[in-house]
């Protein structure tokens, strides 16, 4: 049995939802998909899908054997990767998103540096404040900020993603400045409607905090919250790619600077490593080069 072809037919199956599509779109039959996973199934020793008309389960060992497999595959890709002779240059168009905040104040920088250091290579970029499936909307790469990462996705850790709490001059003229964290509960704070927007997360010396606050405006975009907080509305929770030039030229001012807010990690997501386009390797080279170890708008 050829284990990793095997393994490419168990995950294959699964991501397509069924055996006919999964054989289409690895150039094999019906029956020799059956004959791969029943082969990964007696070389495992364990039933890794329940088979039914209308769907495909895995069982519990195959969710475990699932995310092993695409590691033994990506790795398998690696390592033709390594030894296969690069494109004299990149070239080609790739589609690419992130959240509009993200995208506005710190990738279109980026991809604007990257597009001209390759001149063949064209970026198409996706603006969106929602997550996004990369096969259903074409798109070859996504950036993504969040601790909670999909398992089973691919993804590059670029950098880290902080944030600072501030307000305007002009709102902390009209109220008190907060001096801990419980005295948040007295203000106005501008809340993001995803991101726990009724409990923002801190440590202090190691040890965690997390403090409710409510206010009368939440949206789901950081940059309209910055702006409500430069207009005077409340205090708000910015991440420092977009708050810290604000806060240098003296627009917004940090506040419990005692206390870190939680960190979150900004990646780099993909659909798969296999037969990656040069553009696309390059492009996530760059931005890990640009971006990382320690992020440039931070240093600044």
């Amino acid at each position: 049995m050829d284990k990793l072809q095997a393994m490419q037919a168990f995950v294959t199956v699964i991501d397509c939802g069924s055996q006919t599509t999964a054989a289409d779109k690895l150039g094999l039959s019906r029956p020799v998909i059956s004959r791969l996973l029943a082969e990964l199934e007696e070389w495992t020793g364990a039933r890794l899908m329940h088979r039914t008309t209308r769907r495909l389960n895995l069982t519990a060992a195959g969710a475990e054997v699932l995310p092993l497999c695409r590691r033994m595959l990506d790795l398998a890709d690696d390592m033709r990767a390594v030894v296969a002779a690069p494109e004299s240059e990149p070239k080609g168009l790739l589609r690419i998103t992130s959240s509009t905040s993200f995208g506005q104040s710190q990738l279109t920088q980026a991809v604007t540096e990257f597009v001209g250091r390759y001149s063949q290579v064209r970026i198409d970029m996706v603006l969106l404040d929602r997550t996004v499936n990369l096969v259903d909307e074409g798109l070859d790469l996504a950036i993504r900020i969040t601790n909670d990462l999909d398992p089973n996705l691919i993804a590059r850790r670029l950098t880290t993603c902080r944030s600072v709490v501030c307000a305007s001059p002009a709102y902390l003229e009209e109220h008190s400045i907060p001096d801990s964290l419980e005295d948040l509960a007295l203000h106005n704070c501008l809340t993001h409607t995803y991101h726990s927007s009724s409990l923002w997360h801190f440590t202090r010396k190691g040890v965690p905090h997390s403090v409710a606050v409510k206010g009368n405006l939440s949206t789901n975009d950081s940059i309209t919250t910055l702006q409500a907080a430069l207009c005077g509305a409340g205090i708000a929770l910015l991440p420092t790619y977009l708050a810290a030039p604000l806060i240098k030229s003296g627009r917004l001012v940090p506040l419990l600077i005692r206390y870190q807010p939680m960190e979150l990690s900004i990646h780099a997501v993909y659909t798969s490593r296999k037969h990656m386009s040069s553009a696309l390797r390059a492009l996530l080279d760059f931005l890990a080069e640009r971006f990382a170890p320690e992020p440039v708008w931070d240093l600044a």
